[in-house]
């Protein structure tokens, strides 16, 4: 079976998924119940246009994990994305600029983060 002139319908998830990547990132919330929650709330409620930069620079996928304070962000991304790439779009983007100094309110940098810096790229150690 070919799929010439078909684009990418109808083919296996497997190959479809070769030109995907993942990054595991790291950040800190303020150590503050109250402020947990609120950010917490901003997730359940994320603007419209913060999502949609998302999907345009390329994340297919987005989880963010919290245990206490901690943060673990997994991102899937396609071909199109590069973290240069989004942090271009993000500085063009007035909305996203809004969001993150709303996020900011509620997020801490992890200890020996670069000054301007927020969530930091995790070194993967295992893989099944």
């Amino acid at each position: 079976m070919t799929w010439e002139g078909k684009g990418m319908e109808g083919l296996p998830d497997e190959i479809l998924r070769l030109d995907m990547k993942r990054y595991c990132l790291a950040l800190d919330l303020k150590d503050d119940p109250q402020l947990i929650a609120e950010y917490e709330f901003w997730h359940r409620n994320v603007w419209p246009e913060i999502r949609k930069s998302l999907v345009d620079a390329g994340i297919t996928e987005m989880q963010i994990y919290r245990l206490g304070n901690r943060l673990v962000m997994i991102m899937e991304t396609d071909s199109s994305f590069s973290f240069e790439r989004k942090e271009a779009m993000d500085k063009a983007n007035p909305k996203v600029q809004e969001w993150e100094a709303l996020m900011w309110k509620f997020q801490k940098p992890l200890p020996g983060t670069p000054v301007g810096e927020k969530w930091v790229l995790m070194d993967k150690i295992f893989e099944l």
